[in-house]
């Protein structure tokens, strides 16, 4: 899936320029000038991760910071402020409202997209465009391939999703509804129960390179894949 971010920046120039150079590197981009519109955007569909602006108009971008990490829908969503405040005691403060990274105009293009990747390896590694490989399976966005010692594993788009979100949160339970949240999105209505189905299909799919064991059920808690090889079915 291409990664989604939402620019809450009130400069249009700089707004423009964010968004060409994030396009021209693969992501994908919403663009608003306040953070009551961003509110809206996030109210409909969650980005996977925010860039914002200090100064806005109205609410500041520290606020609106505020508001995202106090929300238990929003509170993990990856946050890079951006903005003209130079002094540590700025820096301090947007981190300690929980902003992930910091950057301070005037920035390069090629900084940005850097900082952007290294938040999304740390928050949302499977928004990363980087290869993963747990016990020889390997599966690389890339290419959109997941292989065992050089043999394809043929997955469907949702299994794929599913495979590459737990394959970068691996040995942790995850209930069918963070599942659907995270795989599917947070505003997706279907029935939790779509998530055995698509487990029952990604399991038979790695059963052909002797692989389906990774997936493993934590009876009345949800999924896991599994690094230590658990039989707790």
């Amino acid at each position: 899936m291409t990664t989604k971010i939402l620019i809450v920046e009130d400069e249009s120039a700089i707004q423009e320029l964010i968004t060409y150079n994030l396009q021209q590197a693969g992501y994908e981009t919403s663009k608003v000038e306040n953070a009551e519109k961003a509110m809206k955007h996030v109210q409909n569909a969650l980005p996977d991760l925010v860039l914002l602006d200090w100064m806005l108009p109205n609410m500041s971008g520290i606020e609106f910071a505020r508001i995202l990490r106090q929300d238990a829908r929003t509170k993990m969503i990856p946050i890079i402020m951006l903005t003209a405040r130079s002094e540590e005691n700025d820096k301090i403060k947007g981190l300690e409202i929980g902003a992930d990274d910091y950057i301070t105009k005037p920035f390069s293009p090629r900084e940005l997209i850097a900082r952007i990747n290294a938040v999304l390896r740390r928050r949302a590694p499977e928004s990363a465009d980087e290869a993963v490989e747990i016990d020889q399976l390997r599966l690389d966005p890339a290419n959109h391939r997941v292989t065992v010692d050089d043999q394809e594993v043929i997955l469907g788009p949702t299994e794929y999703r599913l495979l590459h979100f737990m394959m970068t949160h691996t040995d942790r339970v995850y209930s069918r509804g963070q599942l659907l949240d995270r795989v599917w999105g947070d505003h997706v209505f279907v029935e939790e129960r779509t998530v055995d189905v698509h487990i029952r299909r990604l399991r038979k799919a790695l059963q052909l390179v002797g692989k389906n064991d990774l997936i493993q059920t934590v009876r009345g808690s949800g999924y896991r894949l599994s690094t230590g090889f658990n039989t707790n079915q």
